[in-house]
């Protein structure tokens, strides 16, 4: 398999049947700062394993076979901090998945995200508990998360 060397002390590593070179060539494309770290190739040129990064986080694939599948229980979180972004991300990594509640989604491999801008983390985050709590309450009928909706929460009298 495919190795660096990194600082990186836990790397997630993401079992695909047969898709792991469409997968990181796909990934690397929705996140501006990715790339294609390696790749290992089968005596037949087929992709056995690779590391791609996104955001300076490392990602190892392997192409395993079909005995895995992603469930919801992992996810990955992403930092937003601003409503396009989330917009973006939000119709790039649905496309081909499948649109959830509270900013989840599957992508089209599987992969359950969660595309978060950092106001909600704020909002929810308030010291007063009641404000806290509309927010939570708006989120919770949203499937993207719209900034403006959270606001509109908190500040609702």
């Amino acid at each position: 398999m495919a190795t660096i060397k990194t600082k990186q002390k836990i790397t997630p590593f993401l079992w695909f049947d047969n898709k792991a070179e469409e997968a990181m060539n796909y990934y690397t494309s929705v996140f501006k700062k990715s790339k294609i770290v390696s790749i290992s190739r089968d005596p037949k040129g087929r992709v056995f394993s690779g590391i791609f990064q996104i955001e300076g986080q490392n990602f190892n694939v392997l192409n395993g076979g079909p005995m895995f599948k992603f469930t919801e229980a992992i996810s990955f979180f992403v930092s937003c901090k601003t409503q396009k972004e989330v917009d973006d991300l939000w119709d790039k990594l649905s496309k081909g998945g499948e649109k959830g509640r509270c900013g989840w989604l599957k992508d089209k491999f599987g992969l359950s995200w969660q595309i978060i801008p950092d106001t909600l983390g704020e909002l929810m985050g308030d010291k007063d508990p009641v404000k806290a709590q509309k927010v939570i309450m708006a989120m919770m009928k949203m499937d993207k998360i719209i900034i403006k909706d959270l606001k509109k929460a908190y500040n609702q009298k």
